[in-house]
């Protein structure tokens, strides 16, 4: 398509935001990591390898964390869930996320990273004791919840990432390319993807085939696809990795890269070998 512009979207989704990124492993960046590394290092990915081989020679970011804070806790609320008056008309709640979630079928994720013995009795108790039953806006949580990133490429393409928390849809992805020729649009969990043709002005819609075992559909079918890839690779001498350590590299770098440019509010040139300073 000769393209031109490249962009890509992650809807977070406003409760799955809380869970991992305000109570959860990944909301203090001193003890885990920054949003863009532990959230959206795949989508970065993606652009690096469908971009490939151009290379991205400048990147800019802005984001900021600015609704989680003690700021923002109403006068009202309680330091847990479970004994706020007002859990009702909150939709972070911990008891909507976890005990009403238990009460309509769910058993696994994300009950399961509260407690290991899955059962009112246990959720209970660690929404009392544990940080998944405190209020959002009292926790040491740091990690932006909204940040966009643009990529500069060497022969003057471009690209585009978003990452938003506040969304109803959970941990979805929207990808469009824009090209000279055409446009091609895809919504994640959609079964088509749109190719428009500006030549013809024709649209063609093509399916997106699930061909994963149900019981195996984590990340969208992708962890069966990464087994049966790496256990393939084994029969055929590698043959069917087409990523290598240097690639992984270089798209590792460019999320380190953007958000040095988040936090310096500036722009980072990269060098050819992907490094930068």
């Amino acid at each position: 398509m000769g393209e031109e512009f490249f962009a890509t979207e992650e809807l977070v989704g406003f409760w799955r935001f809380a869970h991992s990124f305000v109570r959860g492993n990944w909301r203090n960046s001193s003890s885990s990591s920054f949003s863009l590394l532990a959230k959206s290092c795949h989508d970065v990915d993606l652009i690096n390898h469908w971009m490939a081989p151009k290379c991205c020679t400048s990147v800019s970011s802005f984001g900021h964390l600015t609704h989680f804070t003690k700021e923002n806790k109403p006068a009202e609320a309680a330091s847990r869930c479970l004994d706020c008056p007002i859990e009702q008309e909150c939709p972070y709640s911990a008891k909507k996320i976890y005990i009403d979630a238990y009460k309509a079928g769910v058993r696994g994720w994300p009950i399961k990273d509260i407690t290991e013995v899955v059962d009112l009795e246990n959720i209970t108790e660690a929404l009392c004791k544990g940080p998944y039953g405190k209020c959002v806006y009292d926790m040491d949580n740091n990690v932006v919840s909204h940040q966009v990133v643009n990529f500069q490429f060497d022969d003057g393409a471009t690209a585009n990432f978003s990452m938003v928390a506040f969304t109803k849809h959970t941990s979805e992805r929207e990808v469009k390319v824009y090209g000279t020729k055409g446009e091609i649009a895809y919504e994640d969990g959609r079964d088509k993807m749109h190719v428009c043709d500006f030549r013809t002005g024709n649209t063609e819609y093509w399916p997106i085939l699930q061909d994963y075992p149900r019981e195996m559909s984590g990340h969208g079918g992708a962890d069966f696809h990464l087994v049966k890839t790496f256990i393939g690779s084994l029969k055929n001498g590698g043959q069917q990795i087409v990523t290598g350590p240097e690639e992984t590299l270089r798209s590792h770098l460019l999320v380190f890269a953007a958000e040095k440019a988040r936090l310096e509010n500036k722009v980072v040139n990269i060098k050819p070998d992907g490094s930068f300073s």
